[in-house]
């Protein structure tokens, strides 16, 4: 059985960004950015739905010194509220993933989402190298 998609979040307090993993947990694709007010986890479960997850990747934000900062005490916030609602939320260590994205593709309206993938894609690489080495499966070439 494959394993299912992953959902990240970019929390920020005026936007939200959001990707998806592959069913394979392979790479993390921006999906959408949904504005932070007050029906944002209904946009966020509507997503949820949509990629068939109920797993989720926090950003896990904190100042230049390590030391939590105001979004990450907001998203501690959301985190409960995911948790209520039946979802099983990592965090993921991110610094500036925004400004990141921003660099890496230029300033454009899914920058968030962009930043979201950062955030899932360094998730899943970090998981991947701490499963063992398998052999790829070849399917129909064998």
């Amino acid at each position: 059985m494959n394993p299912t998609r992953l959902l990240g979040i970019d929390y920020g307090s005026k936007r939200i960004g959001v990707a998806v993993s592959d069913e394979k947990r392979q790479f993390a694709m921006p999906v959408s950015v949904i504005v932070n007010k007050p029906d944002m986890l209904a946009e966020i479960e509507k997503v949820a739905t949509q990629y068939e997850t109920k797993e989720i990747v926090l950003g896990e934000s904190r100042d230049y010194k390590g030391q939590p900062n105001e979004i990450l005490l907001r998203s501690t916030e959301l985190k409960k509220l995911l948790e209520a609602h039946g979802f099983i939320v990592h965090w993921e260590a991110e610094f500036m993933t925004s400004m990141h994205a921003e660099k890496l593709q230029g300033k454009h309206d899914l920058i968030d989402a962009s930043a979201a993938a950062l955030i899932l894609q360094s998730y899943l690489d970090r998981h991947r190298k701490a499963e063992p080495d398998t052999e790829p499966d070849l399917g129909d070439m064998e």
